[in-house]
C-alpha cells in the first residue's frame, strides 16, 4: 500500500511564530520574558506589534511580519507553507471577535494541514517548550492530502 505522507524533518533550532491577539499580547510578552533562556535557542518570527513588544522586552531578535489585519497572518500560514515555520505560539483572545478572523481560521487550518504543533494558552505553551522535542530534530509527519483525494476518487470511480 502506497504510503500517504510525508516526512517533514524540524531541526533542533526551531522556527518559532509568536502572535497574540490584542488582549493577549501582555500575557504572551510576561510569558516571554519569562522563557527568554529557552526561546533564546530558536529563531523568532511575530506579526506586527506583537513581535515588536517581545523583541523590545526580551531583547531577543524577532522577525516581524505585517500586523495580523493587515496581513501579518497569512504571511505566517504563507511561511509555514514553505517550510520556514516549525512552531507557532499564538495566545488568541476567545471572547472577543476579531476583525481578521477568516485569516486567523486561514493560519490555524494551514498549521493543522502541515502538522504544526501550536500553542493557543500558556499552559499548552509551556507544555511544548518544555517538551524533550524542543532540544532536538523531530520529523513530523504530514499528511499528502493531494494522494488522499486521488485515492478518494479512484474508489469512487469504481
Amino acid at each position: 500500500m502506497e504510503k500517504d505522507f510525508n516526512f517533514v524533518n524540524m531541526n533542533a533550532t526551531k522556527n518559532i511564530a509568536l502572535v497574540a491577539h490584542d488582549n493577549c499580547k501582555k500575557d504572551l510578552i510576561e510569558w516571554s520574558i519569562e522563557n527568554k533562556r529557552k526561546l533564546s535557542k530558536h529563531h523568532l518570527f511575530g506579526t506586527g506589534t506583537t513581535a515588536t513588544l517581545i523583541a523590545k522586552a526580551t531583547q531577543l531578535p524577532v522577525k516581524a511580519y505585517n500586523s495580523g489585519p493587515l496581513g501579518g497572518d497569512q504571511q505566517i500560514g504563507s511561511r509555514i507553507v514553505e517550510g520556514e515555520i516549525d512552531f507557532i505560539i499564538f495566545f488568541w483572545d476567545p471572547l472577543e471577535a476579531q476583525p481578521h478572523d477568516p485569516d486567523v481560521k486561514a493560519l490555524l487550518r494551514v498549521a493543522v494541514l502541515y502538522d504544526i504543533p501550536i500553542a493557543s494558552n500558556q499552559s499548552t505553551a509551556d507544555f511544548l517548550l518544555t517538551s524533550p522535542f524542543m532540544e532536538t530534530s523531530y520529523n513530523r509527519k504530514v499528511i499528502d492530502y493531494a494522494k488522499r483525494i486521488d485515492k478518494r476518487t479512484q474508489n469512487f470511480s469504481k
